[in-house]
């Protein structure tokens, strides 16, 4: 779709650009991000190469300065903040006014300097009852943002999922719209469509055996296929290769079904070394199912106890016991699917395993920025 103008972005707290995937693609080119944390600055500037990253501290006054001066030197009339949810989230420890909270103050200040036509700020559904301490007052984040940005119009529905614009996973988020007073145009989230269910998303895909931490040997004398499979995989994308795991935790999962947690089951569930049962939430050890999108993905999603985070899998019977295959997460590719990342995002070489993974969990789906901005340009 072609649009009549594009858009100069400024993107806050940008860790490697997942928000971003699809921004240039329908009109908004990001022409300047800041990160505070180094390595995510190195992988967003390996991936958007034509973005000037300011590395650095939003809340140091020159640093702030710095990222003002070279919105404004670019004319950034679009702005993208999508501050650290940590202090908020309801799988985090959420202690009353953590300092994590307070970093929205640093984004209105920001939005307040470079005036923008159009900003898009993101978080957790509980930051409509998170309040922070400014100048001394105790308010709600959602009335100070009100309060701050007047010049601003707001979207009155700011609680959106993922589910409903084209993500086949189940996060919810906060997200407020604002467009600056003088600009006649209402920007609100667009039409829900369909959901995509795990079948549809990653049910295609060939299926992986864990490679177990014993070994390989140990792992071929448990998966035969092993090494076939793994061929399979890779033959597919150089991201969909065998997680791995401990054989405790794979056997719990070969006896779990599909939509089921281990720690249900009735032989072999989640113990300790003494044998005493696990005490776990009973989303913990818990497969997903194929008839629904996943469940949020989180930064711990390659642990196999974390929430929800194992592969459906597929029941087959061997000498009269049914299992179940792919006892294991989902692979690097599954998650770029699940987070509605393009399949060929360039994910630098350099990166590890476990920081792809748990950069992906702190994302917004790219596919839900792509959908409500898109709904914006439409407009323009």
């Amino acid at each position: 779709m072609a649009y009549s103008r594009r858009l100069k972005g400024l993107s806050l707290f940008a860790n490697v650009g997942i928000a971003e995937a699809y921004l240039k693609q329908i009109g908004v080119d990001i022409l300047i991000a800041n990160e505070l944390i180094e390595k995510r600055a190195r992988f967003y500037a390996d991936v958007y190469k034509d973005t000037q990253m300011i590395v650095g501290d939003i809340t140091d006054d020159d640093l702030r300065s710095q990222i003002v001066n070279a919105a404004i030197n670019v004319d950034v009339d679009f702005i993208i903040a999508t501050p650290p949810c940590q202090g908020m989230s309801m799988a985090g420890n959420r202690e009353e006014f953590d300092v994590r909270n307070q970093l929205i103050y640093y984004a209105v200040d920001v939005i307040k300097r470079v005036k923008p036509q159009f900003a898009f700020i993101e978080n957790v559904p509980t930051i409509l009852k998170t309040k922070i301490k400014v100048g001394g007052e105790i308010m709600l984040i959602s009335d100070y943002l009100h309060s701050s940005l007047a010049e601003y119009h707001f979207n009155d529905e700011t609680l959106v999922k993922a589910m409903d614009h084209g993500v086949p996973q189940m996060r919810e988020r906060n997200i407020f719209l604002l467009v600056r007073n003088d600009i006649d145009l209402e920007w609100t989230f667009p039409s829900p469509l369909p959901h995509i269910t795990l079948q549809e998303a990653i049910g295609y895909l060939p299926s992986l055996d864990p490679l177990l931490r014993e070994g390989l040997d140990f792992t071929l004398e448990k998966f035969p296929d092993f090494l076939k499979k793994k061929d399979q995989g890779l033959a597919v994308s150089k991201w969909h290769y065998p997680p791995k795991h401990s054989w405790k935790q794979v056997e719990w999962m070969m006896h779990t079904p599909t939509g089921k947690s281990a720690i249900y089951n009735p032989v072999y569930y989640p113990q300790k070394e003494n044998g005493v049962h696990v005490v776990a939430h009973h989303n913990h050890y818990r497969r997903m199912y194929w008839d629904k999108p996943a469940r949020t993905i989180t930064q711990n999603n390659g642990v196999i106890s974390s929430l929800a985070c194992v592969h459906p899998g597929r029941a087959y019977e061997v000498n009269g016991e049914m299992l179940y295959s792919d006892p294991r997460v989902l692979t690097i590719y599954e998650l770029l699917i699940v987070s509605s990342l393009p399949i060929d995002w360039p994910i630098p070489d350099w990166a590890e395993e476990t920081f792809i993974r748990k950069v992906i969990g702190e994302g917004i789906p790219s596919r839900l920025v792509k959908e409500i901005v898109e709904s914006l340009m439409a407009k323009l």
